[in-house]
């Protein structure tokens, strides 16, 4: 069945190659980005033209996640074109890499502002409509970093990351009983094929900063060459958007509750297999078990 999927974040990386690949398995997909008509315009050209070559629904809609009126009116332009959005896919995200120190309080605001509270105005803007069909699937893209090995200077986008996760973990639970679905993607650290580490943000304080320098000399240089390292050669950002569209496309009530595609094996799906048993097991324990699963 075609469905309506609207992804944020979708202007590069991760959510480009997802959009795409869920456009090829014949789903409409809304792909959101901000700054359409300007820094954004050539991944709106570069959406249409994939659209026209390959003969999928495809479309580019502003959509700024650091913004609600710009969330509500994209959503609504959705729910208009169709009278429904399947599948919301949280993609949007930022990376910084520095000394934690060295990062002032409002940055680590502005970080969890796009990592987490992003989530928080879209689904506001979204899950109405999915509660009022009992329907609907909201897929998570967090990050092995949430429970995995964590190298330093990357801490604000891993804390602000398993902010987004906890947040997924409780909203499963919440939204079981409308019958929407909850899938949480785990990937690992793709070096090549994103833009994570290409635009990630540096510390304002660039004092502190270079004090650490004194001690840690080229550390963010030494991680990121064995981040690539680890992963095998043949490892590849589209493992990931390949992944959500075959989750997507699996019948409600069988997608999985959390996957990882993480070549680079940190770790995170051993601590992650344990904290999810744990969470059935005490949901079980308290008489909840029914929110395992969605209601039919």
């Amino acid at each position: 069945m075609n469905q309506i999927v609207v992804i944020t974040g979708a202007s590069s990386g991760f959510g480009a190659l997802t959009a795409r690949a869920l456009a090829r398995t014949g789903q409409t997909v809304y792909a959101g980005m901000r700054e359409t008509g300007g820094r954004n315009a050539p991944a709106v050209r570069a959406a249409a033209d994939y659209s026209t070559e390959h003969g999928v629904d495809l479309r580019a809609i502003e959509l700024d996640v650091n913004s609600q009126d710009s969330v509500d009116a994209a959503i609504a332009q959705v729910e208009a074109d169709h009278g429904r959005i399947d599948v919301l896919i949280h993609n949007a995200g930022h990376m910084v890499v520095g000394p934690t120190e060295a990062f002032t309080p409002e940055q680590l605001a502005e970080l969890y502002d796009v990592n987490v509270l992003s989530t928080q105005r879209v689904n506001r803007a979204v899950l109405p409509g999915m509660r009022a069909r009992g329907a609907g699937l909201v897929v998570w893209v967090s990050s092995s970093s949430v429970k995995g090995g964590t190298p330093p200077y990357l801490a604000p986008y891993f804390a602000a990351k398993a902010g987004m996760d906890s947040l997924a973990v409780s909203y499963a639970g919440e939204l079981a009983r409308w019958g929407v679905e909850t899938s949480i993607v785990v990937p690992g650290s793709f070096t090549s094929g994103t833009n994570h580490f290409a635009h990630s943000g540096r510390p304002a304080d660039t004092a502190v900063e270079a004090a650490y320098e004194t001690r840690y000399a080229g550390l963010m240089g030494q991680v990121a060459e064995k981040l690539a390292a680890l992963a095998p050669a043949d490892a590849d950002a589209s493992m990931v958007s390949d992944e959500i569209a075959r989750i997507v496309s699996l019948p409600a009530g069988e997608r999985p509750f959390r996957v990882h595609i993480d070549p680079a094996d940190d770790g995170s799906e051993e601590v992650s297999d344990v904290a999810d048993r744990v969470r059935r097991e005490f949901l079980t324990r308290v008489d909840l078990a029914d929110l395992l699963t969605i209601a039919r």
